[in-house]
């Protein structure tokens, strides 16, 4: 099953905003990572989050071993928030070919963090990697939910689907 993502919450993902990347092990213990860089396609069908191995060495290893992932991409300023979740997820070496998406969401997230205190150079320092210590997890969202605190946190995305 595939989640049909709006344009709204397409447009959230590909904004460049807050990314936290969970798993968990066979024995449902979690795994979670801040993302240093994020990509969705235009349809919303593929999304990309690229982690630091050196730092998210039992995510990576819940996501080799099978386990599901889940992701949640947050607005600061806002506080607009969804959550996608699939399955399965690919993970690749990061490539020179990434390098534009990577700076792409550095500079949207030292946008969106500015806006609630917080200077370029500390952003820069939380997202920094060098390529050859990044991992690109792509997946297809399976499930999206709304996770923008209030009274419709929870509720599913997907048409006809309860909370």
């Amino acid at each position: 099953m595939t989640a049909h993502l709006s344009p709204e919450h397409i447009a959230l993902i590909d904004s460049g905003v807050s990314a936290i990347v969970a798993s968990r092990d066979a024995r449902l213990r979690p795994s979670v990572m801040r993302a240093v860089g994020t990509h969705i396609s235009a349809d919303g069908a593929q999304i990309t989050v690229y982690l630091r191995p050196s730092q998210a060495r039992a995510l990576l290893d819940d996501l080799t071993a099978g386990g599901p992932i889940a992701v949640v991409f947050s607005d600061p300023p806002s506080n607009r928030t969804v959550q996608v979740k699939a399955g399965r997820a690919n993970i690749r070496p990061a490539r020179p070919d990434d390098q534009p998406v990577l700076r792409r969401y550095l500079a949207a997230m030292q946008h969106c963090v500015g806006q609630v205190g917080y200077g370029p150079d500390y952003v820069a320092a939380i997202l920094s990697a060098p390529l050859h210590d990044l991992v690109a997890v792509r997946f297809g969202p399976e499930a999206a939910f709304d996770q923008t605190p209030g009274p419709r946190a929870g509720r599913s995305l997907q048409p006809g689907h309860a909370p």
